[in-house]
């Protein structure tokens, strides 16, 4: 498992996350940590980060954050809008022309073949995008 931190000295992404999951220690907890698991099978050489507080799985780019909420556990992937969702796992977020989110409630079963389908078209579509340009320092 691959992971990212933003400076030396602090605890691994994969620390952050395993603490959140452990200090909410409820539904919440066990949800994001069965969706950690199904990004990881999805796709092995995905990068863990901890960006705006909040757990983010990349690989050519963000695939999806994990928010958590007293209601939901969320997943936003920031290119969603552009995934075909033939099971309709997307159901939060959807006005938007970008971004698509999951909410997981509590006794919710996300579909998790789907669901690793959606991960793979994220890194599919992330990869196929022309790497950035670096800006000009003029």
């Amino acid at each position: 498992m691959k992971t990212s931190t933003e400076s030396q000295g602090q605890a691994s992404a994969a620390q952050l996350i395993d603490a959140r999951i452990g200090e909410l220690n409820d539904w919440r907890g066990a949800s994001l940590a069965r969706v950690r698991d199904l990004i990881h099978q999805a796709d092995p050489e995905v990068v863990e980060e901890w960006k705006w507080s909040v757990p983010v799985w990349s690989h050519g780019g963000i695939l999806c954050t994990g928010e958590v909420y007293k209601k939901a556990v969320k997943l936003t992937f920031p290119k969603g809008a552009s995934l075909d969702d033939p099971s309709g796992l997307f159901n939060s977020s959807l006005e938007g022309n970008v971004r698509r989110a999951i909410d997981i409630p509590e006794g919710a079963n996300v579909d998790e073949e789907a669901f690793k389908a959606l991960i793979r078209a994220a890194i599919a579509l992330n990869l196929s995008a022309p790497p950035k340009r670096a800006r000009s320092k003029a």
